[in-house]
């Protein structure tokens, strides 16, 4: 066992590069991380990686090693999966990404029951609203909003979240509530949007009687961070487009306002990624039944 504990401690600090990080995510200190790698080198008789006082970089032999230590390791967890599937015990660990609006409203509070329910499984969530790469980070699943880039990963469809357009009532009072598409697009208008590197969707999408129009905004505020769009939204400072189930408290309680009803924007997919291999993991379908299940009550709340 010693040894799978390096080569999935060697795994970790390749796909994050950097041992504190890899240490982080395996909940062990960085001396137990370094020690391990240090242990795997001196049973390899080759260096895997190059260190230095600023960065970590893997050598030849580490990337060699890599594509071999992978290969190991999807061994042993299929041969787990199956032992699991026998005895009707998944166990193991998670790796789970979403992003930060999905996360925190719909994932993350619905883990203390899955943990409760199946107690051999633990889950490690990472929540960024940024694109992440599921085999690069080493996730088991990426639950997101949109559309994947990546079709060498299976995808389970969760459902398509109504969106709206929505300000503060202070907004309102001293912008005015647009009417029409054109007064939105004018410039007149501060509109909040998600900007980060790679984001591909830079227009809002809206429903019109002629069809989806994809309407460039503008304004003074842009994050790559849900929640700080929304924040800045209750201040008053803009209009934000947002899934309805990251706002209904708001609009139900009155601090945000439903806008240009007339033409709301297109429903975003909700769905979740995951590798192939991890397609007969029990441990993995048992998640995301769960999750699945959980996310349509959730919705049906928010509707």
């Amino acid at each position: 066992m010693a040894y799978l504990e390096n080569i999935r401690t060697f795994l970790r600090v390749y796909e994050l590069g950097n041992m504190s990080a890899a240490a982080r995510d395996l909940r062990i200190s960085s001396a137990v991380a370094s020690s391990r790698i240090s242990q795997l080198e001196e049973h390899l008789n080759v260096r895997l990686f190059q260190r230095t006082t600023r960065a970590l970089s893997p050598t030849e032999h580490g990337n060699l090693f890599y594509r071999g230590a992978t290969k190991i390791i999807e061994a042993v967890e299929e041969a787990e999966a199956e032992i699991s599937t026998v005895t009707r015990s998944p166990r193991g660990t998670l790796f789970v990404a979403a992003p930060i609006g999905m996360g925190q409203r719909l994932i993350a509070p619905a883990i203390p029951a899955f943990k409760q329910a199946n107690p051999l499984i633990d889950i490690r969530l990472r929540l960024s609203d940024r694109k992440v790469d599921l085999t690069g980070e080493g996730l088991d699943a990426a639950f997101f909003l949109g559309l994947p880039e990546d079709s060498n990963l299976k995808i389970r469809k969760i459902a398509d979240c109504s969106r709206t357009l929505c300000a503060a009532p202070d907004y309102l009072a001293r912008k005015g509530k647009p009417d029409t598409i054109d007064e939105l697009a004018s410039g007149d208008h501060d509109c909040l949007n998600m900007r980060y590197p790679g984001a591909p969707e830079f227009q809002w999408p809206l429903q019109t009687d002629a069809g989806v129009k994809r309407v460039a905004v503008t304004g003074p505020f842009e994050s790559d961070h849900g929640d700080v769009l929304t924040g800045w939204a209750l201040e008053g400072h803009g209009i934000i487009l947002k899934p309805v189930f990251e706002v209904a408290e708001y609009l139900a309680d009155g601090r945000l306002v439903r806008v240009l009803e007339t033409a709301p924007p297109v429903p975003v997919q909700m769905a979740c990624l995951y590798p192939h291999r991890r397609h007969q993991d029990p441990k993995v379908r048992l998640f995301l039944d769960f999750m699945v299940a959980h996310i349509h009550k959730s919705l049906a709340g928010a509707a």
